[in-house]
This record gives C-alpha cells, sequence and structure tokens, in this order.
C-alpha cells in the first residue's frame, strides 16, 4: 500500500481492509487528495505505487473522474464533508492515469465513500471505496458474481456504520470515565447509578460494533482454505478464555486429532463464538465443563460442543441463530445475540452445517459439520 504520513484521528481499522479488501479502497483528505492508497485502486486506476509517474497520493481525487461527473461528485464530496450527508452512494465514469493523454472514455465505476470523526467528533478524513462495473455493463454477470456484489455492499454498510459510531462512543467513554474519576465522590447515589449505567451502556455497545464487525467478516471475508487442526485451534480459545476470565474454573477436554479444512481464522472465530456460548451461560459459582469430540464420516469432521450450562427450551430453536434473538435475561448471561448467528454463518460459508439441542438445566450440544481435511 502506498502511503503518506496521516494524522492520528484517521482510524487504523480502516488499514488492514485496504491492503486485503477485493474492491478498490482508499483514504482520502477533506480537500478531496488521496492520502492512502489500496493496490486494488492503483490497478484500476493505471498508477503505480512506487512514486513514479501516475502516483496518486497528494493528487485530487478528482483527477481521475470523467469530466461530465466530475461537478455532480465534487458536490456530494462537499455534502458529505459538511455532514449534510452521511454517505456518498452513486455510479460515475472514471478515468486511468493514462486516459486523459488518449482520449478514452475511461471505464464505468462505483463509488462509496464515508466520512471518518476523531475522538471529538471533528472530521477526519474519508474512507473511499471504489469498483469497477466494466463486467457488470458488459452482461457478466451471473449468479455468484451478483451474490459477490450483494457481500461487498454488505461490507460497505456494515464498515460506515461502525465509522459512524465508533467516534461518539470513544467520547461518552472517555468523558463518562473522567467525571466518574474527578467529581464521582460529589454525585449523591442516584448520580452514581446514572453514571453507572451510562458506562455499562457504552461498553454493551462497544461489544455490540465489535460483534457486528466479527458478523461483517464472517460475512464477507475472502476464505483461505487450507488444513486446520480443529484441536489445537480450540485449545488456543479455552485458553484465552481462561485468561480472559481467570475467577472462573474452565474444564475443557478437547479429543486429539481433529482437523478439517477451512479457513484458519474464520474457524478459530467460530469455535470461540461456542465456547464463549457455554461458559457465558454456565452459573458463575459452577466450573465451566466443555467437552469437544468428533469423528470423520464420507470425508467430513462430525464435532460436538457440550456443556454443562442452563441449557434452553427447544421449543425456541428457531430463535437460536437468529441475529439480536436472546433465549436468556440479561441476568442469566445473555450478550449481544450475535455470537451464534456468526458461528452458523462461518459454518455456511464452508458448506457445512451447526444444530443444536438442548434440555433445561442440563447443558447444550452444538453438532458441526464441516470439510474434513485431506488425508
Amino acid at each position: 500500500m502506498t502511503r503518506s504520513p496521516l494524522p492520528p484521528s484517521v482510524d487504523d481499522r480502516a488499514r488492514p481492509a485496504m491492503a486485503t479488501s477485493g474492491i478498490g479502497t482508499a483514504i482520502i483528505g477533506l480537500d478531496g487528495r488521496w492520502r492512502e492508497v489500496g493496490p486494488m485502486i492503483g490497478t484500476m486506476l493505471g498508477a503505480t505505487a512506487d512514486g513514479t509517474a501516475g502516483t496518486l497520493i497528494g493528487r485530487s481525487l478528482f483527477d481521475a473522474v470523467h469530466p461530465d461527473d466530475v461537478a455532480a461528485l465534487r458536490g456530494n464530496f462537499d455534502e458529505l464533508v459538511s455532514g449534510t450527508i452521511a454517505v456518498i452512494d452513486r455510479r460515475l465514469r472514471c478515468l486511468r492515469h493514462d486516459d486523459r493523454a488518449s482520449g478514452a472514455d475511461g471505464f464505468p465505476a462505483h463509488i462509496h465513500a464515508a466520512l471518518t470523526r476523531d475522538a471529538d467528533g471533528a472530521a477526519g478524513s474519508v474512507v473511499v471505496q471504489l469498483r469497477d462495473r466494466t463486467p457488470e455493463e458488459a452482461g457478466a454477470e451471473g449468479p455468484e458474481a451478483m451474490l459477490e456484489i450483494s457481500r461487498r455492499q454488505l461490507q460497505l454498510f456494515a464498515d460506515a456504520v461502525a465509522h459512524d459510531l465508533r467516534a461518539p462512543l470513544r467520547s461518552i467513554e472517555s468523558f463518562s470515565s473522567l467525571l466518574a474519576n474527578r467529581a464521582g465522590d460529589a454525585l449523591d447515589p442516584t448520580g452514581r447509578d446514572h453514571l453507572a449505567r451510562i458506562r455499562q451502556a457504552a461498553s454493551r455497545m462497544g461489544s455490540l460494533l465489535a460483534a457486528l464487525g466479527e458478523l461483517s467478516q464472517a460475512m464477507v471475508a475472502d476464505l483461505k482454505p487450507g488444513p486446520v487442526d480443529i484441536s489445537l485451534l480450540a485449545d488456543w480459545v479455552a485458553a484465552e478464555l481462561q485468561d480472559a476470565h481467570p475467577g472462573r474454573v474452565f474444564q475443557v477436554r478437547v479429543q486429539p486429532g481433529l482437523t478439517a479444512r477451512g479457513d484458519e481464522h474464520l474457524l478459530k472465530l467460530l469455535l470461540t463464538q461456542l465456547l464463549d456460548n457455554a461458559w457465558r451461560f454456565t452459573p458463575e459459582d459452577e466450573p465451566v465443563r466443555i467437552e469437544i469430540d468428533g469423528r470423520r464420516a464420507d470425508g467430513r469432521l462430525l464435532l460436538s460442543v457440550r456443556d454443562h450450562g442452563r441449557g434452553f427450551d427447544m421449543r425456541y430453536l428457531h430463535k437460536l441463530f437468529q441475529p439480536f434473538q436472546r433465549l436468556h435475561g440479561a441476568d442469566e448471561g445473555a450478550g449481544h445475540g450475535l455470537g451464534l448467528a456468526i458461528a452458523q454463518c462461518i459454518a455456511e460459508r464452508h458448506h457445512g452445517r451447526l444444530r443444536a439441542e438442548s434440555e433445561p438445566g442440563t447443558g447444550s450440544t452444538f453438532h458441526l459439520e464441516l470439510p474434513g481435511a485431506r488425508d
């Protein structure tokens, strides 16, 4: 990735996506000039990343836009920076580096842009995602291509929501913490209770934003399949949970030698959701007991994750994997309602299956089917 120095107000979380996204991603200053450019943007616009002719850094976004579309996009950009509109989402024609000299008409594209803000809510920069629409206009899109487009649009939406919410949330967390430290003793019990509720709500919102990011990742991240040691991943996740909750007793038994084929990062996220669900719904005065077993059948890994927690009524099974659906109240360990939806999404993207069986008071067993690792 080509970059110039950025102010600390730019959200660092945008940068990993720039390097790995299958669509062009960049960061642009409020003056409309390129600050950071992902590799897809450079390829799309015929620019180079080594400082030679064609480098985009420091040049204007509008230089890469067909003259017929510059005025409309410039108006949208000014509205975005001023806060009049939340995002730019439009079609336009873009020019490659040598199109102006050759008189070429450029190529059809789609631009999505959202404003980032710092902890004080001040405008920081603009995150831009650019997609070449040439295959679509040529009539080349089939069902798989349209599905990919839908997935990427979902990612754009999730990224925009996360950027818009993180900055004000950080302000709430910072100022409520400052208030608690400096004036907490001066508040009466009711005031301290109100302040505690604010901080708890901000913490829940932070967890929800993180979970939304994980759901977006589960739905749209490019899969990098390979052999995966499921037993090792399960031990790893269990150790992380124990470290995160040192006051709880964890008794996790993992059958050795369990292997599958898939994306290691996403499968670790799947196991994290299942084990997190197990400890969350185990009463705090009881040890968290989890057994993970598996077997091979017809080239597939059939995995079971059993806990001894509260369990649930199978009459409500249809709600279990739905986002934001909770079968327990907050006082029983219920979280944001996204964990099992994330787990199921990852299983389905691996052409697998996740199902559950349970009985109140006896715990739950989750059955996961995945492609087996090749011998």
